[in-house]
């Protein structure tokens, strides 16, 4: 079946439901969108995989074709009319191979191939890119464009150990509404909360929460469930962050200071950098989905600057947004020069303070039956950014410690890291903490946060030992930022045991969490002793 459509600076014409022939015999689908007319110089075709089908809103593509791209929808293997079974992440890589060698063999193949999509259709670039450079590279992308995505699913399903509950689970119930009965029933869940994602959130064992949302276990849930050690075979073949160096062909990512996969980009933007072959970035002020992210028009234009010579434009290579100012820096690299690490120690008293403490601790009571909730931050929706802690602080199980009025401004730049010293009566328990800006006003704004499970079946082979008094130190890598504490404003800490149900509960009883129902109150103690107090080292950026 062929389109035309013939408004904006190019028109173009739209076959449909290709067959693309892979390697074992499968044919996957896909549409071609090709522009009307001369396109001088040539512009590269742009290969877009998706488990999401081949729409227009998704993919972008008649918005590319109007620039003067040919670019080439594929629905991944067992989707949208492909043939195969969908497995996530585990086909990616010999599908979007055998699709770029058949991209090259095509009459309408313009000379040139860059990658472009956001999450998994970025994680489908990444899943050919350095290899193929590697093995074939007479065949590999000659461009990638990155949005809010990562190489390797599996240390953001397991994050420091914690499970991502949430964002797992609601994304296999999304996948699982596919279809015409998938169309009505999330039509009717715009109208109202989804009763059953959140009856499943609840549910232990976690291995049923599946049963509890689709009526019946999804295969890969059950195995992302069932692998809890990121070094398991499962994870280590479907990760392509050790190939991130190989890539040299020129690369523009985008990402956002509450997206789900902010701090893995984040790392394989340095990765490229320590290859030598510094990536575009920008940095904005959204989540996962916001429809701010200027991801397509800065794509079509750094395309259009490496292949056609048009002047870009924007001279800086990181764009990044600096959060509590409001305002757009132009910056040589993340982090930028000039960012040095600085200690704030935890108090007793709660206060936060460079100075050291002067001993003594500080506890709270965790109880997994009554979880302490997730509250803003990171997520998949388009409301995912910084909310009002305040009410939140005033829960039992969440401690807080906070600095005196600022004198001046103080800017953080990079990726904060929490070291507690902790100790727990469970067998296993989580450490998450979070930086807020406390406004003069009371408002207890969120800035980023991050978690790590001790005692886990995924955990063991690297968890800190203990002193002899029980304690251990966490180390608690937090989302990186770049946001400025005005003067008067006061730097907040919370530490607590739980974000559920961004991230799973911890039961306690250190049991694999696919099939743990039994759950343990836990006593945890933050020690403030002198010798190793418990502190969180600020990416402070130096005036």
């Amino acid at each position: 079946m062929t389109s035309t459509e013939t408004s904006g600076r190019y028109g173009f014409t739209v076959r449909r439901k290709l067959r693309v022939p892979m390697d074992d015999g499968v044919d996957l689908i896909a549409d071609l969108y090709v522009p009307t007319g001369a396109v001088d110089p040539p512009l590269p075709t742009i290969v877009v995989r998706s488990p999401y089908g081949r729409d227009a809103g998704l993919t972008h593509a008649p918005e590319l074709a109007r620039e003067g791209f040919t670019v080439l929808v594929q629905s991944c293997r067992g989707t949208c009319g492909s043939g195969g079974t969908f497995v996530p992440q585990l086909d990616e890589q010999r599908d979007g191979m055998a699709t770029h060698r058949w991209v090259r063999r095509q009459p309408w193949f313009t000379g040139t191939v860059a990658t472009f999509g956001e999450s998994y259709l970025g994680y489908t670039q990444w899943a050919v890119a350095g290899r193929m450079r590697r093995e074939d590279p007479d065949n590999a992308p000659d461009a990638l464009c990155l949005n809010v995505t990562m190489p390797d699913f599996g240390a953001f399903t397991w994050d420091n150990g914690a499970f991502s509950l949430g964002n797992a689970l609601g994304w296999s119930r999304m996948m699982d509404l596919k279809g015409l009965r998938g169309v009505l029933v999330r039509a009717r869940l715009a109208l109202r909360p989804d009763r059953k994602l959140a009856a499943a959130f609840d549910t232990l064992p976690l291995s049923r929460g599946d049963a509890v949302v689709a009526g019946r276990p999804i295969s890969w849930y059950q195995d992302w469930l069932a692998h809890e050690k990121l070094t398991d075979e499962y994870w280590t073949r479907q990760s392509h962050a050790a190939s991130v160096p190989d890539v040299t062909a020129p690369v523009y990512m985008a990402t956002g200071w509450y997206d789900i996969f902010l701090p893995w980009q984040l790392r394989t933007y340095a990765q490229l950098v320590a290859a030598g072959r510094p990536p575009r970035l920008t940095i904005g002020p959204w989540g996962h989905a916001s429809a701010q992210n200027p991801f397509v028009v800065e794509s079509v234009a750094f395309l259009k600057e490496h292949f056609a010579g048009v002047p870009g434009t924007r001279e800086a290579p990181v764009r990044a947004f600096l959060t509590g100012a409001g305002q757009w820096h132009d910056l040589p690299a993340w982090p930028p020069p000039g960012t040095a690490t600085r200690p704030w120690h935890l108090h007793e008293s709660g206060l936060l303070d460079p100075a050291l403490p002067g001993g003594g601790s500080t506890r709270y009571t965790y109880d997994p039956d009554q979880p302490t909730p997730a509250v803003g931050g990171p997520g998949l929706g388009a409301d995912a950014g910084p909310v009002d802690n305040s009410a939140h602080e005033r829960r039992p199980d969440v401690t807080v410690f906070r600095s005196a009025p600022l004198e001046r401004a103080v800017v953080i730049a990079g990726e904060p890291v929490a070291r507690i010293r902790f100790r727990s009566t469970a067998a296993s328990a989580d450490v998450f903490v979070r930086v807020c800006d406390v406004h003069p006003d009371g408002r207890s704004m969120t800035v980023c946060d991050g978690i790590r499970r001790i005692g886990s079946v995924g955990t063991s082979a690297t968890d800190p030992r203990p002193d002899d008094d029980g304690f251990v130190e966490v180390e608690v890598p937090l989302w990186p930022s770049f946001h400025e504490f005005a003067a008067g404003h006061r730097i907040g800490v919370q530490v607590s045991s739980g974000a559920h149900p961004r991230y799973a509960r911890n039961p306690g009883t250190g049991q694999p969490a696919a099939t743990a129902a039994v759950t343990v109150r836990a006593e945890q103690e933050i020690s403030h002793g002198t010798g190793h107090p418990s502190r969180i080292d600020l990416p402070i950026r130096e005036s």
